[in-house]
């Protein structure tokens, strides 16, 4: 079985005329990687799981996965956690480690299905408002009601009802819950990403060692997962190249539009880069996986520093 993601994104790598990637580049890029020291992304996030039950486990990947996007701002959305400061994906897993550590039934779709809006402020509370408020409140009510109408309120059955395989999975995900359903139109074809929905499988396997609930086949065929951070990485690196046009809107951070030409070559571009990488690195390493090497570069991407150029600007909740 293949993910269809591939076959989508094909015209778009073959028309691309925004986006462009550096085959050189991957080659110096890759033999500087040392993969041996990668780490599963999550395992540096400020929220320890281990403490929790494995039903939990998996409600804490889908309560996140569900609204895991767009945190850009300027000022940018901040929490403090444990003494420290966190933004982006770190952030909201610091916010939901807060609210299960006071006691508030983040994981419980019945508490999900009835959120209030002051409820759901709270619990992302932080330096100034976090993006797109509404929308995440509006997906997490969603998600509530369907878990408890289809599921017994547990993601648990969602994964069970997978039969151990991890592109089944995926589309049961993205099939039942709307919010999950990432894709575009590009030259009137449909491009599938399914940002959240792979990260979502992803992070079932990977909490889970591969075992139990993790142990899923199939798990080889994921893509990258396109976002906006990776993409910068991956700039930074030599290996996406932008025409002059939008490199001077990205550089002057104006808004690339959802669905425009520009932003579907941005990720899909992306999603083969990856590809590209894992192959290079597949020669030393032959179980190298395209998740192993996304979560590679967006940690590298978490090393910032001053003269890093933005990443691109999107409006959207599927990244």
């Amino acid at each position: 079985m293949e993910n269809q993601i591939f076959e989508s994104i094909a015209p778009v790598i073959r028309k691309s005329k925004h986006v462009r990637i550096n085959k050189e580049n991957i080659k110096t890029a890759c033999s500087q990687f040392n993969l041996g020291e990668a780490k599963y992304w999550m395992a540096e996030s400020p929220y320890d799981l281990s403490g929790l039950s494995d039903s939990q486990k998996l409600n804490f990947i889908f309560v996140f996965g569900s609204i895991n996007f767009c945190y850009w701002g300027s000022p940018k959305w901040t929490v403090e956690y444990r003494g420290a400061q966190y933004d982006g994906a770190w952030g909201m897993i610091a916010c939901m480690g807060k609210a299960i550590e006071a006691g508030i039934p983040l994981l419980s779709a019945g508490y999900l299905s009835s959120l209030g809006e002051s409820d759901f402020a709270r619990i992302v509370a932080g330096a100034v408002p976090i993006p797109l408020f509404s929308e995440r409140l509006c997906i997490l009510k969603e998600q509530g009601r369907i878990l408890e109408e289809k599921y017994q309120g547990q993601f648990l059955n969602v994964v069970k009802q997978a039969d151990n395989d991890a592109l089944r999975l995926l589309n049961i995900i993205v099939d039942e819950f709307p919010s999950f359903d990432d894709s575009a139109t590009y030259h009137n074809q449909k491009v599938l990403f399914y940002k959240r929905a792979q990260l979502a499988v992803s992070d079932v396997f990977r909490t889970f060692a591969g075992t139990g609930f993790g142990n899923l086949k199939n798990i080889s065929q994921l893509t990258a997962f396109a976002d906006y951070k990776i993409p910068q990485t991956l700039r930074k690196l030599g290996i996406l190249e932008y025409a002059p046009e939008l490199a001077e809107k990205i550089d002057r951070k104006i808004q690339i539009l959802l669905n425009s030409e520009e932003e579907i070559e941005i990720r899909a571009q992306m999603i083969w880069a990856i590809e590209l990488m894992k192959k290079e690195l597949q020669k030393k390493n032959p179980c190298i996986t395209s998740m192993d090497v996304d979560s590679y570069v967006w940690l590298l991407g978490q090393d910032k520093s001053p003269d890093d150029k933005p990443y691109h600007l999107t409006r959207t909740v599927f990244y």
